[in-house]
C-alpha cells in the first residue's frame, strides 16, 4: 500500500464477501493499523489524529464485541453491526473528503523530473529460518571474526550480511598501495608487496565462501556471505534480524560489525545537487576506482581534511601526478596548522607538511571552508580567509561516524562522546550479541573507554569477538596500532592514546645537521615553529598523561611496536624519556632500516 495513504486522517478500505486484513509496518510514520471485521466487510483504519484513532477503537471493539455475540441474537446484532458499519463508513467519508482540499489539476512531468520509485530488493533465495552465527557486516572485522569461529567450532555454521557489493577486503591500501601500483594490477584491485608479490585487497578466494543451500545442507559448516542487502532491525527477544527486502533470519549468536560510514560538511549536505555530483565521500573501493577516473580527467582535485586518510591521499595523488606527467593540481585544506595535526605535535605537522609539499601538493593550512557553488563547470570553494578555490572536484576526508541504526531496536546503549555500541570487556553488549570493530566502544583497563578506528584493531576485536561467540569469555587487553606512509621520507607507527592535545616529548636521532641527540619537548598550549635547520627524519614522540605515557609514535623507526607497547602497559612514570628512548635502539643497524620498514608493512599479511 502506498506510503501516500498515511497522508489522509484516516481512510476506510472495504472489500465485500471475504475474509481479509491488512498490516502496515512503517518506522516513517506512527501509524498503526487497525483491523475491524464485520460479518461480511472487513474495514482497515489507518490514522494519524490521536483523538480520532481512540474513538475508532472504541468503536472497533464494539464492532468485534457485536461480531462475537452468540447466534440467539444473530439477527438484532446484525441490525446493529451493519448500522454502526455504515455510520462508520459515512463519517470516516466525511472527514477524509472535508480534510482535502480542492484539487488541482497536476501538472505533466517530464520523464526526468519523475520521482523516482526505489526497485524492491529481491527475495534471497535459499536463506535459511536461522544459523548459528550471524554477522552483520562485511568488512575486516567480520573476515577475522569468521576466521576466528570456524577455528574454534569447525563445524560452525557462519552467515555474513553485507551492505557491500564485494567480498570482505582490507582497507588501508585504498588509500596507499593501490595508488602506487601498476595499472594493470590496480584495474583487478591487486598491488605489489614489499617482497615483490602480488596480493589482492581481497582476504580470500571467491572458492572460500559456500553458496546458502550448500552451508544448509553441509554437515562440516561453512561461510555464507549475502553482498548488498542490509540489516534494519535486530530483535535480541526473538533473537532474529530483518533485512531491507522484508526477509528476516533468527541466530543463536550474533556479531555486529557495520563499521563506520564517512563525515560530510554541512555546507556540502545543503548544497545544490549539481555541487554535490562534485563532492566524493571516500571510503570504499567504488571510491577508490571513481576517483581514479577523476584523476584522470580532472585537472584539479581538492582534498578537504588534514588527518591521515586526507594527507595519504593528497601524498599519494600528489605523487601520482609526477610520476605520469599528469596536469592534475592536488589541492588540500585543513583547519590544522600541519598535516596530522590532530596527532603530531605542531612542530612536527608542519615539518610533514613540508615534505608532503615535495610531493606536488598545494597545502592550505588553517582555512576552512564556508561556501560551494558550481560556475562555468567548475567547483567554487568559498574560504574563511574571504578567498576562493576553483577545482574539478573535491574529496572529502574528516572522519568516520560510526553505524549504529541498529541501537534503538535492540536496545543497545550508544557512548554520546565517542560514538559506538557501549560494549564490556569481552565485547559483549547483550547476551549473544558482540560489536567489534569501529563500531565498538570498549573499555580498555589501561586508557579507559575507547573507540578505536584502525585496521589492527578491526583485526584483534574481531578476532576475539568470535572466539568469545564460542565461549571463550576473554577479555580485551590488546594495544592495537596503526601506520601511515606519507611518501618516501615519512613512515611512522603508532599506538596507544596519540593526540596532539597531550604533552609530548620528542625524542631524535642524531645526523649530519644535527651531531647530538635532540629532546625536544613541546607544551601544547605553545608549540614552535620547525626551524630550517630542524631534521625530524628518525625518533619517537611520547604522549603524557599525569607524566606516565600513555601513547608513542614511532617515525621511521620500526620493528619495535612491542616495545611501545610493553612501555604502555606498564602505566608508570618516567623521570628521563631521553633514557626510555634508549629501549628503541634507534641507532641499532642503520643499514637495516629499509628492510625494517618493508618487513613491517608486510604486518597485516602476516597476522592474517
Amino acid at each position: 500500500m502506498s506510503c501516500l495513504l498515511f497522508n489522509r486522517s484516516f481512510l476506510v478500505r472495504r472489500e465485500s464477501m471475504k475474509f481479509c486484513e491488512y498490516v502496515i509496518k512503517s518506522k516513517s510514520y506512527v501509524n498503526v493499523s487497525k483491523r475491524c471485521y464485520t460479518l461480511k466487510t472487513p474495514v482497515t483504519l489507518l490514522t494519524s489524529n490521536v483523538n480520532l484513532r481512540s474513538g475508532l477503537r472504541k468503536a472497533i471493539h464494539n464492532q468485534r464485541r457485536f461480531s462475537s455475540s452468540t447466534s440467539s441474537s444473530s439477527s438484532s446484532s446484525l441490525n446493529k453491526i451493519l448500522i454502526g458499519g455504515g455510520c462508520l463508513v459515512v463519517i470516516g467519508s466525511i472527514v477524509y473528503f472535508s480534510s482535502q482540499s480542492t484539487p488541482e489539476k497536476p501538472k505533466e512531468k517530464k520523464d526526468d523530473q519523475k520521482p523516482k520509485v526505489p526497485k524492491e530488493k529481491p527475495k534471497i533465495e535459499n536463506l535459511p529460518d536461522s544459523i548459528d552465527y550471524l554477522l552483520i557486516g562485511g568488512g575486516t572485522t567480520a573476515f577475522s571474526a569468521f576466521r576466528s569461529i570456524r577455528a574454534n567450532d569447525p563445524k560452525a555454521k557462519v552467515l555474513v550480511i553485507s551492505e557491500e557489493k564485494y567480498n570482505p577486503y582490507m582497507s588501508p591500501p585504498l588509500s596507499k598501495e593501490l595508488w602506487f601500483s601498476e595499472r594493470e594490477l590496480s584495474d583487478k584491485l591487486s598491488f605489489r608487496q614489499w617482497n615483490g608479490r602480488e596480493r589482492s585487497i581481497f582476504f580470500e578466494h571467491p572458492e572460500y565462501y559456500a553458496d546458502l543451500k550448500t552451508l544448509i545442507e553441509s554437515e562440516t559448516g561453512g561461510v555464507s556471505l549475502v553482498n548488498g542487502y542490509k540489516v534494519v532491525e535486530l530483535s535480541p527477544s526473538e533473537k532474529r534480524a530483518y533485512l531491507d527486502n522484508g526477509q528476516s533470519i533468527g541466530y543463536k549468536k550474533c556479531l555486529i560489525a557495520t563499521g563506520g560510514r564517512p563525515k560530510n560538511l554541512e555546507l556540502f549536505e545543503k548544497a545544490p545537487e549539481n555541487v554535490k555530483e562534485r563532492v566524493l565521500l571516500y571510503r570504499s573501493v567504488d571510491d577508490f576506482l571513481k576517483l581514479r577516473n577523476i584523476c584522470d580527467s580532472k585537472k584539479s582535485v581538492t582534498i578537504i581534511g588534514g588527518g591521515l586518510l586526507g594527507s595519504e591521499l593528497a601524498c599519494a595523488l600528489g605523487r601520482r601526478s609526477q610520476v605520469l606527467k599528469s596536469p592534475t593540481q592536488v589541492n588540500q585544506i585543513f583547519p590544522e596548522a600541519g598535516n596530522v595535526g590532530k596527532l603530531l605535535p605542531e612542530y612536527l605537522s608542519q615539518w610533514t607538511s613540508e615534505r608532503i609539499k615535495s610531493e606536488g601538493v598545494n597545502i592550505i593550512p588553517k582555512t576552512e571552508l564556508v561556501g560551494a557553488r558550481l560556475q562555468n563547470d567548475k567547483l567554487l570553494l568559498e574560504l574563511n580567509n574571504g578567498s576562493t578555490l576553483e577545482t574539478d572536484y573535491a574529496v572529502v576526508a574528516v572522519g568516520l561516524q560510526a553505524n549504529t541504526e541498529l541501537a534503538k531496536s535492540a536496545g543497545l546503549e550508544v557512548d554520546e562522546v565517542q560514538g559506538g555500541y557501549l560494549v564490556n570487556s569481552e565485547l559483549q553488549a547483550r547476551s549473544d550479541i558482540w560489536v567489534a570493530g569501529d563500531a565498538s566502544c570498549f573499555y580498555d583497563m589501561k586508557l579507559g573507554r575507547r573507540r578505536v578506528e584502525h585496521h589492527d584493531h578491526a583485526i584483534i576485536s574481531g578476532r576475539l569477538a568470535g572466539e568469545n561467540m564460542t565461549g571463550a569469555g576473554k577479555p580485551y587487553r590488546h594495544q592495537s596500532m596503526f601506520w601511515s606512509d606519507l611518501g618516501p621520507d615519512i613512515g611512522f607507527e603508532a599506538i596507544g592514546l596519540v593526540n596532539s592535545s597531550l604533552p609530548t616529548v620528542g625524542v631524535f636521532s642524531k645526523n649530519e645537521k644535527s651531531p647530538e641527540s635532540e629532546d625536544k619537548s613541546v607544551e601544547t598550549d605553545k608549540p614552535r615553529a620547525p626551524q630550517s635547520g630542524d631534521e625530524f627524519s628518525k625518533g619517537l614522540i611520547f604522549y603524557l598523561k599525569d607524566d606516565v605515557i600513555v601513547g608513542i609514535v614511532l617515525w621511521n623507526v620500526f620493528e619495535r611496536i612491542s616495545i611501545a607497547r610493553r612501555i604502555i602497559s606498564e602505566g608508570k612514570p618516567y623521570e628521563d624519556l631521553v633514557d626510555v628512548a634508549k629501549l628503541f635502539n634507534l641507532e641499532d643497524r642503520p643499514a637495516e632500516i629499509e628492510a625494517d620498514q618493508d618487513a613491517e608493512k608486510a604486518k597485516t599479511e602476516d597476522k592474517e
